[in-house]
Order: C-alpha cells, then structure tokens, then sequence
C-alpha cells in the first residue's frame, strides 16, 4: 500500500521530554525543517556553523530590495542543503518581502518522490 502525504511516519519538532515522542506527517515534518533554517543563526551549531538563516536578525535591516535578493539566495542554499532528498532542489522558490514593521518570507517547493506541491508563508515583526 503506498504511504499518503498525511501518513505520521516523522517525529515531530522540536523535540519534546514531557508526554514522549510525537509524530508527525510529512507535510508538518517539512515545514519543521523548513522553520529549523529559518530562525538558526549562522554559527548557532557548532557542527554546522554553515547552517541556518537567522531571519529574525532581519527584521531590524534596513528596507531594500538588494537585501531581499540576498536574503531569498541564501535562504534558497539553505534549503536545497537541509531538504535534500525531500524536495526536488530545482523547484524551491522563496520570495522574501518587507516593509517598515514586517518581514514576509514565502516558499513554495515540490516533494522529490510523489509531486505534491506545496507552499508556506512566514512572516516576522519587530515585536516577535
């Protein structure tokens, strides 16, 4: 029988003492992945320093569209690394926007075995 996207076959993030393990499906595994990159700051691990994005650091830069491309670039190295296997690299897409309060990341990727689209939007503030 084939497994179905809601299939729970993933622990689930971040990982938790109290009440033991949970699972989780392999759209909400992702999407774990996906936030692990986002909201680590460079350096942060010590056995990947490479690692991570640190987005929440953007909040604070100033508005400019240059940011913005260099922030989707390095956003997109990152999760073609940390995805691989999961996604297809290619199809990763990340738009990154901002005005003077907020701070609005989008991905959109497909799953590397079966096909299945999917997208999710992220947005961070000054006060979050």
């Amino acid at each position: 029988m084939a497994q179905r996207l809601t299939d729970p076959p993933y622990l689930k993030f971040p990982l938790r003492i109290n009440g033991g393990p949970k699972l989780a499906t392999r759209a909400e595994h992702i999407r774990g992945q996906i936030e692990q990159v986002l909201y680590t700051l460079s350096g942060e691990r010590v056995f990947r320093p490479e690692f991570g994005a640190g987005v929440k650091a953007l909040v604070f830069e100033p508005n400019a569209s240059a940011l913005w491309q260099v922030t989707e670039k390095r956003i997109s190295a990152s999760l073609i690394e940390s995805l691989a296997g999961e996604v297809e690299p290619k199809s990763i897409k990340v738009t990154v926007e901002g005005d003077n309060e907020r701070l609005t990341i989008t991905i959109a990727y497909v799953l590397a075995a079966i096909g299945f689209e999917d997208q999710h939007q992220f947005t961070f503030s000054a006060g979050s």
